[in-house]
């Protein structure tokens, strides 16, 4: 299959070694040149002529939309357009629009699991369809014999809901771990070393996914980023954004959003988001 990967960062070169490494035809294009991948190409439009998939994995909603922008004159029925970014739920139906106006498939298809769900092809997509057209592409995410990029695709029902569950899910990650942190800061204020406080953790209900996941990087204070503090104030934000529209105040998203502020503030937006435990430490 000819795919399009739009976003060589992070988690979109990862992917695009991944179905390059599966068979398929891949064209990478990224917005700063990154010659080094084996499947960059400078050239947006080559990159999306005469694709099968092009999947969007860019940072934010404003980039999205705006390649949208740049691409449509090449879109056309059989072509199927996943957006992987996380972004506004009014961004991503308008996003749709755009790619259904011009005859071709469009997919709201945020994601889990960060880098190493990346690495290991154990990614996890939440998906919302308007038209069947998962079925379209399922071959080439979902993960079989050592193929793919998914553990799953969860379905959420129509465009625009899929990308509403990822904000709500990435304010109940942030919520978890700033209190993990807040927990974890108290104890060792109290002289608790902090692998005894993840040992006690795992035997507690307060035991959680994201703990597990952050628990050896807290350990070896490493704070490369799996899933960066600047994106997942950006998604807070967007979650705000999504509260108001329905007419909810939400006091939680409000407090944590405002600690990943300071934490932008402090110079923390590009490391992994489990240091907003720096922040408690005063460090």
């Amino acid at each position: 299959m000819r795919i399009a990967v739009l976003g060589l960062g992070l988690i979109g070169s990862i992917w695009a070694r991944h179905w390059r490494n599966d068979g398929h035809d891949v064209r990478g294009w990224n917005r700063t040149p990154k010659p080094e991948h084996p499947a960059f190409i400078g050239d947006l439009e080559a990159a999306v002529r005469g694709a099968d998939v092009i999947a969007i994995v860019v940072s934010d909603g404003p980039a999205a939309l705006a390649l949208g922008q740049r691409i449509a004159d090449h879109l056309h029925a059989g072509m199927t357009v996943c957006l992987h970014s996380t972004v506004g739920v009014g961004e991503c139906r308008a996003l749709r629009d755009l790619v259904t106006a011009r005859g071709a498939a469009f997919l709201d298809m945020p994601f889990t699991g960060s880098k190493p769900g990346a690495d290991h092809r154990t990614t996890v997509f939440y998906v919302g369809d308007d038209d069947h057209a998962v079925e379209r592409i399922r071959g080439i995410y979902e993960a079989q014999d050592g193929r793919g990029l998914a553990r799953i695709l969860v379905p959420m029902g129509a465009v625009g809901q899929a990308m509403a569950a990822k904000l709500a899910l990435n304010l109940a990650i942030a919520g978890v771990w700033q209190a993990t942190a807040e927990a974890l800061a108290l104890a060792e204020g109290a002289g608790v070393a902090p692998g005894a406080f993840f040992a006690a953790l795992e035997q507690n209900a307060g035991r959680s996914g994201v703990a597990d996941l952050k628990k050896q990087k807290v350990l070896a204070g490493d704070v490369a980023p799996q899933f960066a503090v600047a994106l997942m104030h950006k998604d807070l934000r967007l979650a705000q954004g999504l509260a108001g529209q329905v007419g909810m105040s939400l006091p939680l998203l409000d407090g944590v959003e405002a600690a990943y502020a300071r934490a932008e503030n402090l110079g923390r937006g590009g490391q992994d988001y489990w240091t907003m435990l720096e922040g408690i430490r005063g460090k």
